[in-house]
């Protein structure tokens, strides 16, 4: 497999697991129960790629520094993510957005369903696990298309997941226990990148 295939396939399956039980699947899943489905759609993917083409140019600019220098980078942007997840996976249960979802879809326009969309979900991806995944990955990796076209696919299959399947999904995983896996998978990323740090030096 390719250093390029491996940034993608990296990119997709970890922001994916990110993302399932992530406050992005939530927020879609509400607006989905207030708005048409297609504008909503269309919303979230401009704001998940606008969002990954920020988190990609970040990560690159990381490629530039010293290798032992980015390598830690890499751990502090994973280390952070992990503690985020960590922290959500084994607290208390959370029920926010099930009152909310329970309303009926509100007759608006696309372009305005569509543009409250965006603003929700750009603001909720901001310093979210996802966007220090990809930028971490496109700083190890050193192939910023490959990671950023692996981590919008993923945000739009948990997108689709949220629009089509609706408030369903969440009866059918089991988020904490997504939360704790991804976090210790953070966790393994950094303490790898810390290896590569001191290695490196």
């Amino acid at each position: 497999m390719s250093t390029a295939l491996l940034a993608l396939a990296s990119a997709f399956v970890l922001v994916l697991a990110v993302e399932l039980p992530d406050k992005t699947l939530v927020a879609t899943l509400v607006l989905t129960t207030r708005y048409r489905a297609w504008p909503v759609f269309a919303g979230v993917t401009i704001a998940f790629a606008v969002q990954c083409v920020i988190a990609v140019l970040a990560g690159h600019a990381l490629t530039l520094l010293p290798q032992n220098l980015v390598a830690a980078f890499v751990a502090v942007l994973f280390g952070v993510g992990a503690f985020m997840l960590l922290r959500e996976g084994f607290s208390a249960p959370d029920e926010t957005g099930e009152d909310a979802a329970r309303t009926g879809p509100t007759p608006v326009s696309f372009l305005r369903s569509a543009a409250t969309s965006f603003g929700v979900l750009f603001a909720a991806e901001w310093g979210d696990a996802s966007q220090l995944a990809t930028a971490g990955l496109t700083a190890r990796y050193g192939h910023p298309v490959a990671v950023g076209v692996g981590a919008f696919l993923a945000l739009i299959a948990v997108g689709a997941v949220a629009v089509v399947i609706g408030r369903k999904v969440r009866s059918r995983i089991r988020p904490k226990l997504v939360q704790r896996i991804a976090g210790f998978t953070f966790a393994g990323f950094t303490a790898f990148a810390v290896w590569q740090a001191i290695a490196g030096g």
